[in-house]
Order: structure tokens, then C-alpha cells, then sequence
């Protein structure tokens, strides 16, 4: 399994942040609900069997996965908010991480070190 996927010629990977807008069916009316959160792991080899796991947390502190299979019709949009740069499959270890180190982890800019001589011939 790969750690990334391509839907609406739009390449996601594991630790980008998505906002996804999901119809909802109540009895006759049909709502758009919003679900913005860390793409933790993808599963499934082929387009049709392809589901993804997202996490966000609620206002109260609460952590909340849902997993949303990519050929359900319900999806209305998928929105790429933030690119992250982390490179493991899946991304279970931030369940027990506070939202300040989350950020650190996922999102850390590498640093490059610039090597300058300062040496000058006389």
C-alpha cells in the first residue's frame, strides 16, 4: 500500500491536512457537513476499494477518526489545506500527541545548514 493517493487529479498524501465536505441525508433534505482534519492512513489497493482514515479534534478535546471510502457519491469536495513533508505510512503515534507537538512533527521546516569559509588568504 502506498502512503499517497491521487483523487480529481489531486495528489494527497499521509499528514496533509484535508477539508472535506460530505452530503448528509436527513429524511428529505440534504446537507453539506464539513470535516477538516490529518490524513492518518490510507487503505485499500484499488481505486474502487481505496478508504481513507482522517482525524481532527473537536472544540472540547475530543479526538475524532472517520473513515470515508474515495468511490462513495456522498463526497461533494476534497480540499488540500496543508502539505506536510512526513514520510511513514501511517500516522497512529498522534493520537497521544498534544495539538502543539503535532504541529512540530508534521509540519517542521528542515533546516540547511550553509557551510561558509571564512578564511581569507592574505
Amino acid at each position: 500500500m502506498a502512503n499517497s493517493f491521487k483523487y480529481k487529479e489531486i495528489q494527497y498524501k499521509v499528514g496533509d491536512t484535508l477539508s472535506i465536505n460530505y452530503r448528509i441525508k436527513e429524511g428529505d433534505k440534504e446537507r453539506l457537513q464539513l470535516f477538516k482534519g490529518i490524513l492518518v492512513k490510507i487503505k485499500g489497493d484499488s481505486e474502487a476499494t481505496r478508504m481513507i482514515t482522517v482525524r481532527k479534534m473537536s472544540k472540547s478535546g475530543i479526538g475524532i477518526e472517520r473513515i470515508i471510502p474515495l468511490s462513495s457519491p456522498f463526497i461533494a469536495t476534497m480540499k488540500l489545506d496543508k502539505k506536510s513533508n512526513y514520510k511513514k505510512a501511517k500516522l497512529y503515534f498522534i493520537r497521544n500527541l498534544s495539538e502543539q507537538e503535532l504541529k512540530s512533527k508534521l509540519y517542521q521546516v528542515k533546516k540547511v545548514v550553509k557551510k561558509t569559509n571564512k578564511t581569507t588568504k592574505k
